[in-house]
């Protein structure tokens, strides 16, 4: 893949391309980057050209200083296609990715084809969020980053009992990831992804394009009826849930996930 930074209104944020034809834009789950599609970049390069971000603060990505609002992910999204001579894109996203591509949907409708949303919310975090997230962040802090016992946390809250049973690679490839993560500009990730999220159920209202919202049946940081909310918040919303999977389906289930991607927009294409 073709690698670069991009100037956006986060900093300058890596990229990696490949294949020609129309875009199709991956962004990752909180503390991941784009590593986490790289099944889906060999899959889809061949018909699409693929856009794997590290999302602002993560991977090669320029460290975040500051928190940052979901309508500036969204800028981010359309930074990266200006950077890229790009002027539209069918956008898949995890966990944070699945939330700001909803805000993207709702505010840059003529910069998107579908939107493939999964494992996320339309909702505000609750108290229990906040409080697990904000102790993760005082207790990493003083640890200098997300080390043992913390990784454990974030293994369970990210996968479920299917993946510790029987993806050893997933578990392996989740928990190196959280580890690298620069804690003083994960921080800032947190705090604007978790607290400071907004509640855009009624954003997502004004959504027109294609939009597929998948749930994973084992995740228990969306859980099932948080994401259900979601989906219905956004007209005509299709809501898929994945047996066997937790917080990161595209990473738990690449086969699958790349299936139902591949599907749902070429429908998509062909409806619009």
């Amino acid at each position: 893949m073709e690698e670069r930074a991009v100037d956006t209104v986060l900093g300058k944020v890596r990229i990696r391309t490949s294949g020609t034809g129309e875009a199709i834009m991956f962004w990752p789950s909180l503390l991941m980057t784009g590593d986490m599609w790289t099944v889906a970049a060999e899959h889809f390069s061949s018909r699409w050209q693929v856009i794997l971000v590290d999302p602002p603060g993560h991977g090669g990505s320029q460290k975040l200083t500051a928190p940052f609002t979901f309508d500036d992910c969204a800028r981010v999204i359309t930074d990266v296609l200006d950077g890229l001579q790009v002027q539209r894109t069918h956008f898949v996203g995890n966990s944070w990715g699945g939330m700001i591509g909803g805000t993207f949907a709702a505010t840059h409708p003529d910069r998107i084809g579908c939107a493939v949303l999964m494992n996320c919310t339309g909702s505000a975090a609750d108290a229990r969020q906040k409080l697990e997230y904000g102790f993760l962040l005082r207790v990493a802090k003083l640890l200098g980053g997300i080390r043992p016992p913390l990784t454990r946390s974030v293994l369970k809250a990210f996968l479920g009992p299917t993946t510790f049973a029987t993806r050893p690679d997933v578990v392996a490839f989740v928990r190196d990831t959280v580890q690298a993560v620069d804690i003083r500009s994960g921080s800032w990730a947190v705090r604007s992804v978790v607290p400071a999220r907004p509640d855009q159920r009624s954003l997502f209202a004004k959504i027109s394009t294609p939009v597929l919202v998948v749930a994973g049946a084992e995740d228990s940081t969306f859980p099932l009826p948080e994401t259900s909310a979601m989906a219905e918040a956004i007209p005509d919303a299709r809501l898929v849930v994945l047996d066997g999977v937790a917080h990161l389906a595209g990473l738990e289930n690449p086969p699958l996930v790349n299936k139902l991607i591949e599907e749902f927009i070429l429908a998509g294409s062909v409806e619009r």
